[in-house]
């Protein structure tokens, strides 16, 4: 009797111990999967494509000799059209901000004209053929989604010209001039492969206002000064291959 009882006394104890035994064992947890994460840093270079629209107003301010203040107003015109040309630049990510530098030089057929109300007898043409940007970046990615806005100094070539609409090929004045301004800007891009993205992008050019003396063609002698104040609007898409900041993992 007392060795039946001590067994079953020997079992109950076990019974309770098992238990607690097992809760003290460590479990082993599946490692966790490593979520990749897109690396905007690198240098990239690409090409882009768009069009722009230049907005232009002409003021004589001496018409042969004689001043006139405040400038006679001739009016304003937008001269439209598409670009194509090229991006350089670096960037470097931290955590989720990415910043970085950039040069961008475009060719470009914007062409616009208007009649000069001042002088209606002649129209005024404006043509701009060549821009860049220098420009520095601040972004912030959402994985390969990056969203960045850009600031800094701006460049362009135009044509001014002045001809008798009645009379084909007659430019009565013409000028180049190679004007500095800045930009402003914003895009969106996406890493859509491990070095490759693509995106659009609108930049707002700023070149102020500046004094075009013109000559009478034949003879070159001075006809007028025109103040002419000037902004371009770009609307552009973006193609990159990036060296540099591959894709990494986290955990």
């Amino acid at each position: 009797m007392k060795t039946w009882m001590l067994a079953a006394v020997s079992l109950f104890a076990l019974g309770a111990v098992a238990p607690a035994t097992a809760a003290d064992l460590p479990i082993d947890k599946a490692p966790a999967a490593a979520v990749p994460v897109y690396d905007w840093s690198g240098i990239y270079a690409g090409i882009n494509g768009g069009g722009g629209l230049a907005h232009a107003c002409w003021g004589i301010t001496n018409l042969i000799g004689v001043p006139f203040d405040p400038p006679e107003g001739e009016g304003c015109h937008n001269a439209g059209g598409g670009t194509v040309g090229g991006q350089v630049g670096y960037r470097w990510q931290k955590s989720r901000w990415v910043f970085g530098i950039e040069g961008q030089g475009n060719w470009a057929d914007f062409k616009g004209n208007n009649v000069s109300v001042a002088l209606p007898l002649f129209t005024n043409q404006t043509k701009i053929d060549t821009f860049g940007l220098f420009t520095g970046q601040m972004g912030y990615a959402v994985n390969n989604l990056l969203f960045y806005g850009k600031a800094g100094a701006a460049v362009a070539h135009d044509k001014y010209d002045t001809f008798v609409p009645s009379v084909p090929a007659a430019v009565f004045n013409s000028v180049n001039q190679t004007r500095w301004g800045y930009t402003v800007g914003f895009g969106v891009e996406w890493g859509f492969a491990e070095n490759w993205s693509v995106g659009g992008e609108y930049n707002h050019v700023f070149l102020g206002h500046h004094n075009v003396d013109f000559a009478t063609l034949p003879g070159g002698f001075f006809a007028r000064t025109d103040r002419i104040g000037q902004d371009i609007d770009l609307f552009l898409i973006r193609v990159n291959y990036r060296w540099g900041g591959p894709v990494v993992a986290k955990y």
